[in-house]
């Protein structure tokens, strides 16, 4: 059996099956790319609901595995070497859940580099782009009456969606032919969007074709509806 100790997390967030993954997160739109990923390759794993309402992201458990203060992060008890690995950050963790399955990564060497340039795009623009949004059409930055920084991101956000547009008319799914880490990276910050966000209108999602089907069909599989719950919230919270 695994032995955990070394991690702080896992006192505060004890592992009743230390010889799985441990998943610390909440099923915000990065959150469930982790989730979704587990969910889709069978890999075994237990999750930890993180309550980031609570600020429990900021204490010094959390921090002691993600310096950063964010969710998600795992620990792999049979990391390399087969030693435990503590990481942190979506797309890292969809990366390595992708070479440790053997699974929705390409294998051609030229492809999985196509594929890993598309996770990078979803972390440095998809990302930040439709989170402003979500700040500055719904949240706090509603209520500022200077409507520029909105609408420089609405633009952004639109035109990231014009992006994803063109490269779904080429195949069903980002990468062609085949569901991908890219996929599931992006699926939770478009439904995000138009859905929690409140900003399908304000983006004039319904002009587009290929974004929409895309959607449904990762909104279809069955892993994908079970990796958006999870972690599931506290009995009675």
């Amino acid at each position: 059996m695994a032995d955990l100790f070394a991690f702080p997390i896992t006192q505060r967030w004890p592992a009743q099956q230390p010889d799985r993954i441990q998943l610390y997160s909440a099923p915000t739109p990065n959150g469930v790319k982790v989730s979704i990923m587990l969910e889709e390759t069978g890999l075994p794993y237990e999750p930890h609901r993180i309550e980031i309402g609570k600020d429990e992201t900021w204490t010094p458990p959390f921090l002691s595995l993600n310096p950063n203060g964010k969710i998600p992060a795992i620990i792999d008890p049979n990391g390399p070497g087969g030693q435990p690995l503590g990481l942190f950050e979506s797309g890292a963790i969809l990366l390595y859940l992708a070479d440790k399955s053997g699974m929705f990564i390409p294998k051609d060497p030229a492809a999985r580099w196509h594929a890993i340039q598309w996770v990078f795009f979803q972390m440095a623009g998809v990302g930040p782009m439709f989170g402003q949004v979500g700040f500055f059409h719904k949240f706090a930055g509603r209520e500022i009456e200077d409507k520029r920084p909105l609408e420089r991101y609405r633009k952004e956000s639109q035109r990231l969606l014009g992006v994803l547009e063109t490269q779904l008319a080429k195949g069903p799914w980002m990468m062609g032919d085949e569901y991908t880490i890219v996929d599931i990276s992006l699926l939770g910050w478009v439904r995000n969007l138009i859905g929690f966000y409140g900003a399908r209108d304000l983006v004039e999602y319904d002009k587009l074709t290929h974004v929409p089907a895309w959607l449904d069909r990762c909104l279809s599989r069955p892993a994908v509806q079970r990796g958006l719950t999870i972690p599931a919230a506290a009995s009675g919270a």
